[in-house]
């Protein structure tokens, strides 16, 4: 009897690749991650296998890969620290392109950002272009899935959200907060990246939901959700950023960047054409306002657990 088919997940560990790993199991269907620390806790109960992530070591990486016939990339970084800098992300993901083509892999399907473009003045969104037009030209068969402001449990942003409207009197929104957002539920982009998986053309699509809020209605609809009283006002962006580096200092963390702030106010988390993903962010508000922002959700402690150990 055949093997199953291999799929296979980048940062299954992490947040939106666990979504698609847990998918794929849902489906019955064979999945590997590869992470740069195969001792993190497993929350898969050893039904995903792991191999390691290790980009310095392109041989490594192909026996990581040996034997997938779907690559599910989550790969990225949402702000450079230490050594990592989004130049570094980006030559990571061309050799992990290198590699896949190299030892077969027929299909990469790549979550990307709504209006990635490698001309952004923002270095995120410029990354993310630069990586798609990788893939683009790399011979890989793909779907490039490019999600707007994905929400869900343990999400960062609207999760952190929800946890400073329950512990702070005041809210401050960078800006007038009349800038728009378009949130879409993680599981359905985990949906939409395995539906696009088992098709041969090569295709970029936005994953969206069908809501569409401007930011300072967003939190205000999060307020309602978790029954803050906290006032929400607009501040200019410089301020709300120093407020946010106040926060993140406490917290040990980086809470929100200037760049997270530019994007946000210039709309590129609204998709260009129609709604491709059903689940509104007001109905799981509704059913989820217990569990949202309860405790905090930090990046660099998700980080920190995927650093490889040293001897």
């Amino acid at each position: 009897m055949a093997a199953a088919e291999l799929n296979v997940v980048t940062g299954a560990l992490g947040y939106t690749g666990r979504y698609i790993a847990q998918a794929l199991l849902a489906r019955g269907l064979r999945v590997r991650t590869l992470t740069n620390h195969p001792a993190q806790a497993d929350p898969f109960a050893g039904r995903v296998e792991v191999a390691p992530l290790d980009f310095s070591r392109p041989e490594a990486l192909a026996q990581s890969l040996d034997g997938a016939t779907t690559l599910f990339n989550t790969y990225w970084i949402r702000f450079p620290y230490g050594a990592t800098t989004f130049d570094s992300a980006v030559a990571n993901s061309r050799t992990l392109l290198r590699v896949a083509l190299a030892v077969g892999v027929r299909r990469i399907v790549h979550i990307s950002i709504t209006h990635a473009d490698e001309r952004s003045p923002l270095p995120y969104f410029r990354g993310k272009g630069l990586v798609e037009r990788a893939i683009v030209e790399s011979g890989l068969s793909y779907l490039i899935i490019r999600p707007t402001l994905i929400f869900g449990g343990a999400d960062i942003l609207l999760n952190n959200v929800a946890w400073l409207l329950r512990r702070s009197p005041l809210f401050a929104l960078p800006g007038r907060g009349d800038y728009r957002v378009q949130p879409v539920f993680v599981e359905d982009v985990a949906t939409l990246a395995i539906s696009g998986a088992a098709e041969s053309r090569d295709r970029v699509v936005d994953a969206a939901g069908p809501e569409i809020y401007t930011f300072r209605n967003l939190v205000r609809a999060i307020a309602r959700a978790v029954h803050s009283r906290a006032l929400v006002v607009p501040a200019p962006a410089g301020l709300a950023l120093l407020a946010a580096r106040l926060i993140g200092h406490a917290l040990g963390d980086i809470t929100l960047t200037r760049d997270e702030i530019a994007g946000l106010s210039a709309g590129l988390l609204v998709a260009s054409g129609a709604p491709t993903c059903p689940t509104r962010l007001s109905a799981w508000l509704e059913e989820n306002a217990g569990r949202i922002g309860e405790e905090y959700a930090s990046e660099l402690a998700r980080r920190a657990a995927a650093q490889p150990r040293r001897a």
